[in-house]
Formats: C-alpha cells, structure tokens, sequence
C-alpha cells in the first residue's frame, strides 16, 4: 500500500510521513497532494490567531477536549501549531505543545507543530498543504494556531473558514487586538484569562470597534449602558455576521461549551449565506496564484544567465537602475 492509500485509510504513521514530505516539500509529497485533493472539501477550518500571552494553545487544547468529550458523534480533531523558528535546528519551538498533554492517547485527535521558517502573516508557506491532507484524511475540525506575531496575523483569513481572534486582559492595553491590526479578520473574539482584573474594560474597547466596523447596528447609551439595537429588517442586508465576543478560562475550561456553539452558528451561517463558498473559492484562487508566482519565478531563474541576473542585481543596488526598469531589462533579455 502506498503512501496516499495508507493516509486514506487512516493510517497514522503514513499520515506523520506525508506530513513531513509535504511540510518539506518534497517531491513525493507534491505528488500526494495532487492524489489527495479530490478528497478535500469536507473539514471545517479553524484559525486562532492573537498577540503572545493571550492563551492561544490552552483555549485550542480545551476546544479539541471538548469537541471529543462532548459532541456526539464526536469529530476528528487535527491542530496544525504554527510555531517561531529554532534559530540554532531551523525546527519549530514546541514550547507550547507541552500545554497540550490532555490530547495525548486520543487517537481521534492528531498534532502537527510546524516552524514558520520566517513565512509573515503568522502561517508558514506549506500550512495550506498541511490542513489539506488533515481534510483528505477524514479530520472534519481542524485548528490552525498561528504564531501570535501580532501585525502581520491577518494572512489565517485567506485559510480558515472561521477566524478566532483571542485577547487577554492584563498586557498592557485594552486594544492590544486593535493596534496588532487583526480585529478586522475575526470572525469570533474570544478574551481568554477572563478571570483577570481589567476584563470589562477590554471587552468595552472590544465592543466599542464593533459598532465602528458594521453599519448595520444602531447603537444607543441608556444611563451609560451600551445596547445594540439590529437595523430594520427593511433595510439592505449584506449577509452581515457581527463577530460575538465570549468569555474564557481555559485553564478551567470555563465558557468553552459557549465558544463551540458560537463556531457551529458561525458556520451554519457561512452555509446558509452562501460565505463558505465564497471564502472556498477565495482561498483556493490564492492558493492557486501563490503557486503560480512561485513556479513561473523559478522558470524565469533557471532560463537567464546567473551572471546577467547578478548584473542587474548590481545596477539597482548601486542606483543606477529602479527594480521597474531591472524587470523589464531581465524579461526583454529572456525574450530575445
């Protein structure tokens, strides 16, 4: 039985194999990916994204738990830990996984620590690949824990087909979200550690950006209360979905069951709008141009001279020609 056979089968060690070809991008595992993908489709994709120290892999852990525990028939669970760079291995640093213990010994749950290998946007370049072949192999949730690099976070939303952005009281600012530049891509704000002091005032900035970001709501202070009043049902609706803000302790595992409900709405609506296929067709197409820009650089190196390259590559450092004109120079000589 060949890999790709043995990973549909549900074999484990062929599915640990594959993943390291993939996340390697070795040839076999290209190959894999191309006999896979007729199998994708089915998972539900779930990006959890926020700054360092919110909680990211304790409320990840306790959302896997729950869905085995709790959800009957119980889901498939698979997390793909996207995790900063050994500077001395070039691995990932796994210091997070060890708050995944509980998972151990449950063989419908499956953890992939990867290193971001100095991809931006907080996903490494191979993590798309990675949830594919968790999707082929029949794992219906899958978790995509992002670094927590903060700014540059807002790459999980071409990914995921729902966006956890979580947030802690306590770090310093109330809007630590806001100003890392990510509220816009959550599709659920979660404030974990929500036992801490400071809770209520980071929900406020929370729920204060809310009522600047969607239009559709009407918002009225009644002796100082904040009440969200729905537009009128005869105005224009845009299959607006208002991202709901929940409470965590994960630790305790206090509003998980909450949380599970609010990502089930979540993706009823994505259905029902008409979203999922949408934000399907969105981040295949970018798969899809990722892939090409990449190949048709590589074609475009390996058929110019390395010394003609290098030549402009000069010209531009030293000024003397703007990397618009190096482009046209390097395509004209291709050409001709």
């Amino acid at each position: 039985m060949n890999l790709v056979d043995a990973v549909l089968a549900g074999d484990r060690l062929a599915l640990s194999r594959l993943l390291t070809r993939v996340e390697n991008q070795h040839p076999e595992g290209i190959e894999a990916l191309s006999q896979l993908f007729p199998h994708t489709g089915r998972a539900h994709l779930i990006g959890v994204t926020g700054a360092p120290g919110t909680g990211k892999s304790s409320l990840v852990n306790r959302l896997a738990l729950h869905y085995r525990r709790e959800v009957q028939p119980a889901p498939r669970v698979a997390i793909i830990a996207v995790d900063p760079t050994s500077p001395f291995s070039g691995g990932a640093v796994l210091g997070d996984r060890v708050r995944m213990r509980d998972l151990s010994g449950d063989s419908g749950i499956f953890i992939r620590s990867m290193a971001s290998r100095g991809s931006l946007g907080g996903l490494a370049q191979t993590t798309a690949a990675l949830a594919q072949v968790f999707d082929a192999a029949g794992y219906e949730i899958i978790f995509i824990e992002t670094v927590g690099a903060g700014q540059n976070e807002v790459d999980i939303a071409r990914l995921a087909h729902t966006t956890l952005v979580v947030e802690a009281p306590g770090l310093g600012d109330d809007i630590q979200a806001i100003k890392a530049g990510i509220l816009e891509i959550a599709d659920i704000l979660v404030i974990n550690k929500a036992d801490r002091p400071g809770v209520e005032s980071t929900e406020k900035a929370l729920r204060n950006m809310l009522e600047l970001s969607h239009p559709l709501r009407h918002v009225f202070r009644h002796h100082g209360k904040i009440e969200v009043v729905e537009a009128a049902a005869a105005a224009p609706q845009y299959n607006s979905w208002i991202p709901p803000i929940h409470r965590t302790v994960a630790t305790e595992g206090k509003g998980i069951a909450e949380l599970v409900e609010s990502i089930a709405r979540h993706r009823q609506h994505l259905i029902e709008s008409g979203d999922w296929e949408a934000r399907e067709r969105a981040r295949l197409q970018a798969e899809l141009e990722d892939l090409l820009r990449e190949t048709l650089l590589h074609q475009f190196r390996s058929r110019i001279a390395p010394q003609i390259y290098e030549q402009v590559l000069q010209q531009v450092l030293a000024r003397e020609l703007s990397p618009w004109d190096a482009v046209h120079l390097l395509v004209d000589r291709r050409q001709g």
